[in-house]
């Protein structure tokens, strides 16, 4: 069984984490192919979108595989194995953010832990009505490590995000659009793929190429860009979205209305 399902359709990838029996725990073998999938589609100019997502409907993501570290008891142990799986997933986690399109995390269950850490790294969080979010980490006594405290701050500020992380709160959809770390959550009777389609719908409207110039400069912001250099990326992906076609095709379109 593949642990990692990806479909391709209408300019959109969706990849789903398939490990149902186990809470879609990323492991490392999940997290190379996270990297593999997410870098190598970076490349297909058709794409407008991404969606990533867990098999069955009560788990996003559990976090990382215990199973992977479980004889790593030591701090040479730690220095090895846990910094290995930690880089793995800052591997995977950075295609993600770094990906030209904008990501959805479709939350079909829990996202817990690194599942958490998964979700923030996508550009939108779209929540199953029964889903929720928890930086539940330090219920193991342990701390973020993949980067999601640090996209927690940016998306909800230190004084929110340090309160979900010291009090390992699971919240629900509800409450993370309320604060910002949602984006939209189903209604009692709305399935999670029709929220998802709805909210594609207008991203799926416009061309891959200016999808790619708003994540240029999304990802650009995110990652703390000087602002010369983030206007400068700004005029070049305005020029080359100017000159293509289907810019000239709109404007054309819209110019002989008009008449």
């Amino acid at each position: 069984m593949a642990i990692l399902k990806t479909n391709s359709q209408n300019g959109v990838i969706t990849v789903t984490i398939n490990r149902p029996e186990k809470r879609n725990a990323l492991s490392r073998e999940v997290l190379v192919k996270l990297a593999a999938t997410f870098t190598d589609s970076a490349g297909d100019d058709s794409l407008k979108a991404a969606v990533i997502t867990g098999a069955g409907d009560k788990s996003f993501a559990a976090g990382g595989d215990l199973k992977d570290l479980e004889n790593v008891r030591t701090r040479d142990d730690a220095r090895d194995d846990a910094r290995a799986m930690a880089d793995g997933a800052k591997q995977a986690f950075e295609a993600i953010r770094r990906f030209p399109v904008p990501v959805v995390a479709a939350l079909n269950g829990d996202a817990l832990g690194g599942g958490a850490e998964l979700a923030v790294a996508c550009d939108f969080r779209l929540f199953a009505h029964h889903a929720h979010i928890g930086f539940v980490q330090g219920r193991l006594n342990i701390s973020t490590a993949w980067g999601g405290g640090v996209d927690l701050m940016r998306l909800v500020g230190p004084a929110v995000g340090l309160r979900l992380l010291s009090r390992s709160e699971l919240i629900p959809g509800s409450d993370a659009v309320a604060i910002g770390l949602g984006d939209a959550t189903a209604s009692p009777d709305q399935p999670l793929a029709d929220l998802v389609a709805d909210f594609l719908e207008p991203i799926k409207a416009q061309v891959p190429q200016a999808l790619r110039a708003f994540k240029a400069v999304a990802t650009a912001s995110r990652f703390g860009a000087p602002r010369s250099d983030m206007l400068k990326l700004e005029t070049e992906t305005f020029s080359e979205t100017w000159v293509h076609d289907d810019h000239w095709a709109a404007a054309e379109a819209l110019l002989g209305g008009r008449k």
